[in-house]
């Protein structure tokens, strides 16, 4: 090992353990060294699907993601509206094999597709909303079944006969053993009096999909921001006072609020990122507690009034452009009430079920978190390799991307702007990455990556 990748190795006491961790006897932390070691980004093409005008199966709508199976097969999801999917496959040199999907309210028709993700041995599954279950596609890409997934978050009544349900539908992360998915709460919308008013926590959860209905269990609780009273969500006035209550109760992340990232390792284990320091917490397979802490000494950034005012223009910038905040799954939250139809007043704030009779509603400004998270962004390798997206000199903008193994060693850095973070790893080093061309269409390259960052 090098000096430049030589690691510092400290053994937390075993009460400071428990604590972190009830599974965990001695946490190891690693502390993986300051001064970035450029790698080289000079990756070998292998093909590249997607074009403007050709063959159906060659031109895409939106590919909001790409996976592979373990033949180096190539997976497409191109949607279109709402509750339209196709899923389009090709082989490791890029030559078509099949497509399949359609929408509808039939099993195996897709009726708003919303999560989506490709097992080792070619299994499909799609989160689908208006089935509320998860749909089960053979490496042949015929139907097999339907996994019920009724999973809702409550909210008590307001004392005005007002019962609020969130249905949560969360982007997924397939586990490489097969037969469950992982779901991640990367921001939390905090209702005070709701079902469970002690939560501290964002949950990591595995659901099994080998019955007809999931079965989802917590494996990480992890660290939940604390808000302030001034970061709600709403400015109410008019309504019942019960209304106001809850509407007035509910808060949002902050600009900048550190999200949660996770991704999963080949033998089941997780690696997170719960909070604004270069920290990523690795876990046992399946729940089994906390293992190790890998760190950079990497410090957050301050938030100044003069960040402030780039990131609002930033913004600006972005919608009058058209571009949504991100690409990618993200989570959609819908709202349903047992009153009677409605919109709430103000600009344009429609929640379908509350009366709007006297009731003003106006969005208040997003407050900003104190720090500047340091990662943006976290994936990992078929072969355990993890990559780390820093976040960039430039507010909004992607920064370098780390290389390290599970154990903390540190291989070597990107330097921003070399590679974008790839959109699915493959066996083989393969990796895609899904580009626009200045008419928004949508090509697939596929590249194979050196032996030392695969």
């Amino acid at each position: 090992m090098t000096a430049a990748t030589r690691n510092a190795i400290v053994l937390i006491p075993a009460a400071a353990a428990l604590a972190a961790s009830p599974a965990a006897v001695a946490q190891q932390v690693v502390e993986m060294p300051g001064r970035d070691q450029t790698l080289d980004a000079d990756f070998e093409e292998v093909f590249r699907v997607g074009v403007f005008d050709g063959e159906d199966w060659e031109m895409f709508a939106t590919v909001p993601t790409v996976a592979f199976d373990a033949d180096g097969n190539l997976y497409v999801f191109d949607a279109g509206d709402d509750d339209d999917l196709r899923v389009v496959v090709f082989d490791r040199s890029g030559s078509f094999l099949r497509q399949f999907g359609s929408p509808g309210e039939g099993p195996g028709e897709f009726n708003a597709p919303y999560a989506y993700g490709v097992t080792r041995d070619g299994t499909t599954i799609v989160g689908d909303r208006g089935h509320q279950a998860y749909q089960i596609f053979d490496p042949a890409g015929e139907f097999v079944r339907m996994v019920r997934n009724r999973q809702r978050q409550e909210l008590p009544s307001t004392g005005a006969g007002v019962t609020t349900t969130f249905s949560m539908s969360k982007p997924i992360r397939v586990d490489p053993r097969g037969g469950a998915v992982y779901t991640w709460e990367a921001t939390t919308i905090t209702v005070p009096g709701g079902t469970d008013p002690a939560q501290d926590h964002r949950a990591i959860t595995r659901y099994t999909l080998d019955g007809d209905e999931v079965q989802g269990e917590t494996v990480v609780e992890a660290w939940l921001p604390p808000r302030e009273a001034q970061e709600e969500m709403f400015e109410v006035s008019g309504g019942s006072s019960e209304l106001r209550d809850l509407m007035r109760g509910m808060t949002r992340s902050p600009h900048f609020e550190p999200r949660l990232r996770m991704t999963l390792l080949p033998d089941g284990g997780i690696v997170y990122a719960d909070s604004s320091a270069y920290a990523l917490k690795v876990t046992a397979p399946d729940g089994g507690g906390l293992v190790r802490t890998i760190t950079r000494p990497i410090q957050p950034r301050t938030v100044t009034r003069r960040i402030e005012e780039e990131h609002k223009r930033k913004m600006e910038e972005r919608r009058a452009q058209g571009r949504g905040p991100s690409t990618g799954q993200s989570t959609r939250i819908e709202i349903s009430t047992s009153v009677s139809a409605g919109a709430l007043a103000g600009r344009g704030l429609p929640l379908p079920g509350f009366s709007s009779r006297g009731l003003s509603v106006d969005a208040a400004e997003v407050p900003f978190y104190p720090v500047i998270p340091v990662i943006r962004e976290l994936s990992a390798t078929w072969d355990g390799r993890i990559w780390v997206m820093r976040e960039g000199d430039e507010i909004l903008e992607d920064g370098p991307i780390d290389v390290l193994t599970a154990d903390g060693e540190y291989v070597g850095t990107f330097p921003t702007g070399a590679t974008e973070m790839p959109d699915a790893f493959g066996p083989d080093r393969l990796a895609a990455f899904i580009e626009f061309d200045e008419l928004h269409v949508a090509t697939i390259v596929v590249r194979r990556l050196p032996v030392e960052v695969r």
